[in-house]
């Protein structure tokens, strides 16, 4: 991850877009309430930004707005 992703990372980490609160709600229903969202959040954000950057590396179109932060 380059210094810029971090600084985006860093600066996201409050806010919570679609693709992420869909990843919680995943971590809810499947991990049968052992998982803690909150504490996994570092994870899930790696997560989501490596999901993203497949998707635009995949498709040449960026994520739409609606569901990226």
């Amino acid at each position: 991850m380059d210094a810029q992703q971090q600084g985006n990372t860093a600066a996201n980490a409050g806010q919570e877009d679609y693709l992420d609160k869909g990843l919680d709600a995943a971590e809810k229903k499947f991990g049968q309430g052992k998982v803690d969202p909150a504490k996994e959040r570092g994870m899930n954000e790696k997560v989501t930004d490596k999901a993203r950057g497949m998707f635009e590396k995949a498709t040449g179109k960026d994520v739409p707005a609606k569901f990226s932060n």
